[in-house]
């Protein structure tokens, strides 16, 4: 994508985006799929009308950031430590049970034993999008829903950050070590700098100009986007660090109107992101993946609902709460196609092993966003009924 063309992408992103989601809608199926499908259409590998959907993808992450920060705006801090402690066993336990199925798929069709480990890591993590893009907030039932879904994602990310930092280490074997040191260090030191820059700085500031609301809402942006800085610089993922920044401000009276004046900026990205996806995938190779990756994601899509209400139920949640989470977790992570291309990148896999776990990765998103928005609660919903912010 050049310079001069941003302009004409935006255009083709957007009225295409608005054309084919009203399609969706009339057919009852869900905007997710709507930004899929126009990726795919007009991307690379459809139309060929953006020959390079790159800085589309870029652009399309900083709807992830916003996306963490503002239901980091939602959770206080004793909350979120509460619902840690259940998050904990449900989060290890299910990701041991992914791995194994997932590698236990890619043994079947003949993948070399490091690509069997890194299918079975990429199969182990839910979608952060899925979860909390189709998660309504307004009401009690679903704020205890919310705070259960991003406490099992947040310990899902870390967990997918030090398996990055492994793929990294196995190309480059020196920085293992202080990669490992520094990984341990950074959350409690991004909470601490957080916490402190919140007290003594962003509140005082905040608390004198509070009504100019352009100025409150250029602090908002530069506080989000500073702390997600900060945290990948020290290891951690650009998410964790937005998602600190949220919750570090989320006992301020201002937060709510924070979280109110970001959603539109947030969604704006998040086409972008979903665009981006299926505007990636190079469509020739889907004859020789399509096996595997279908076995892959219809596992994943089976499996992890069963296994997460399971789980959640021995933690005391209610049956049909654990089912809804449970449905609600059932996709394959955005996180697996960073593994995968990290993975390929480095030489650890093949190309067909990379590519099974990205055609994976959009079945499961299609599938799993149409079966919650068909069953339950979502801010897009098709009916009325359905549909809550």
């Amino acid at each position: 994508m050049h310079g001069e063309s941003i302009l004409f992408t935006i255009f083709l992103i957007f009225t295409g985006a608005a054309i084919i989601a009203g399609l969706a809608l009339f057919a009852r199926q869900s905007m997710l799929v709507a930004y899929i499908a126009l990726g795919v259409l007009v991307g690379p590998w459809g139309l060929g009308l953006i020959e390079d959907a790159t800085t589309a993808q870029g652009i399309g992450e900083v709807g992830i950031i916003f996306l963490l920060y503002l239901l980091g705006l939602n959770l206080h801090p004793q909350k979120l430590a509460r619902m840690m402690r259940e998050a904990t066993v449900v989060t290890l336990a299910s990701c041991l049970v992914f791995a194994a199925a997932g590698g236990a798929v890619a043994l079947a069709f003949g993948f070399s034993l490091p690509e069997v480990l890194v299918v079975g890591a990429a199969s182990m993590f839910s979608s952060t999008i899925i979860g909390l893009k189709l998660l309504p907030t307004t009401t009690l039932h679903h704020r205890h829903a919310g705070e259960i879904v991003i406490s099992v994602l947040l310990l899902q990310d870390v967990i997918a950050i030090v398996i990055l930092l492994g793929l990294d280490a196995a190309s480059r074997p020196s920085l293992s070590a202080p990669d490992a040191l520094r990984l341990a260090a950074a959350l409690p030191a991004i909470v601490a700098v957080a916490a402190a820059m919140e007290r003594w700085v962003l509140m005082p500031l905040i608390g004198r100009f509070d009504r100019i609301r352009e100025y409150v809402f250029l602090v908002a942006i530069g506080w989000c986007l500073g702390i997600s800085q900060l945290g990948h610089a020290m290891g951690l993922s650009h998410e964790i660090g937005a998602f600190v920044a949220g919750v570090a401000l989320a006992r301020s009276p201002i937060a709510t109107f924070i979280a109110e004046s970001l959603k539109p900026l947030r969604d704006f990205f998040l086409v972008m992101f979903f665009f981006a996806l299926g505007a990636g995938f190079p469509l020739p190779v889907l004859a020789d993946v399509a096996l595997p990756a279908a076995c892959l994601g219809g596992l994943m899509l089976v499996l992890k609902p069963a296994v997460f209400r399971w789980l959640l139920q021995r933690e005391g949640e209610s049956q049909r709460l654990s089912g809804e989470i449970g449905v609600r977790l059932g996709q394959i992570s955005e996180f697996s196609l960073l593994i995968a291309v990290i993975a390929s990148g480095g030489g650890v896999i093949g190309p067909q092993a990379a590519y099974t776990a990205h055609a994976a990765t959009i079945l499961t998103f299609i599938v799993s966003s149409y079966v919650i928005m068909l069953r339950y609660p979502t801010p897009i919903a098709v009916t009325d009924a359905l549909r809550r912010d």
